[in-house]
């Protein structure tokens, strides 16, 4: 296979990517994750750790149908100058690649910084115990205040989920979000009311493992700016709840169908010291 490099922010990395696929099975990579479709782990590059993510893109035919949409790698640049455009934190793309064979992408490469000290929304909002109810509220209000302003920029995920939101900072206004999975991003002009809802649905459905109801419709009024009057909200959680019930069903679906599938032949290999960022980016 040909390698293809997309961009790179020096030569050295441009150099690095074009390796990649000897460097994901070097003595010196950390996996994070290895199976028959993904690897992704850590390596010391120059005195620098970073990440590297290896995704297959299936047979043939998909990866011709990638050559023409967009491969992982061409989303992940896309999604990265969406947010970098609007004023979104990220991690940095260093490297992206994609490897060719008569035509079609067989796999995609990316090359990225580590957020140094970030945590996922889950280990920020549980810090200190579940006594700490005012340092629950600040985090919660500053990633609610975060995703309202990142669709009232134009800019919406197609899957939010609270290991996607990496926290750093401290308490009050000095916490800081950002974003990963940056191949689910995309731009509209208005985002509309339906893909907020949507937004805000597929993230309850993973906070909901750590957080009450009671906190989780605060946080949905966090994301409001005030709490709507009692016959706004009720049309408002009416239609909330309804989407809610749509997601968990198809959600429902979607485990019982994999239950049912041939299991994989390799398993996925995870290390108990990774980073949470590399973490989500690893199960995708």
């Amino acid at each position: 296979m040909r390698m293809h490099i997309l961009t790179a922010r020096t030569p050295a990395w441009a150099a690095a990517v074009a390796q990649a696929s000897q460097l994901v099975n070097g003595p010196d990579f950390r996996p994070l994750k290895r199976s028959v479709r993904t690897v992704a782990g850590f390596l010391d590059v120059d005195g620098a750790t970073v990440f590297i993510k290896r995704v297959d893109e299936g047979a043939w035919l998909k990866g011709w149908v990638r050559r023409l949409w967009g491969s992982r790698a061409r989303r992940v640049i896309r999604g990265a100058a969406i947010l970098q455009a609007a004023g979104f934190a990220r991690p940095e793309p260093l490297a992206a690649a994609e490897a060719r064979s008569m035509g079609a992408v067989r796999a995609s490469y990316v090359i990225s910084e580590s957020l140094d000290g970030a945590r996922v929304m889950s280990q920020v909002v549980l810090a200190g115990g579940r006594r700490r109810f005012h340092h629950r509220c600040a985090v919660l209000g500053a990633v609610a205040r975060e995703i309202r302003r990142l669709h009232e920029a134009g800019v919406y995920t197609l899957d939010l989920q609270e290991t996607n939101l990496m926290v750093t900072g401290g308490d009050g206004a000095q916490w800081k979000i950002h974003f990963v999975d940056l191949e689910d991003f995309r731009r509209a002009r208005v985002v509309s009311m339906r893909r907020r809802m949507l937004n805000l649905v597929h993230l309850d459905r993973t906070i909901g493992r750590f957080l009450p109801r009671t906190q989780r419709l605060r946080f949905l009024y966090n994301y409001l700016g005030s709490r709507p009057e009692h016959d706004d909200a009720g049309r408002l959680l009416t239609r909330y709840f309804a989407l809610h019930a749509r997601a968990q069903r198809r959600a429902h679906v979607h485990r019982t169908t994999a239950a049912t599938a041939k299991p994989p032949t390799a398993r996925d290999e995870t290390t108990a010291s990774a980073s949470p960022t590399q973490a989500r980016a690893a199960r995708q």
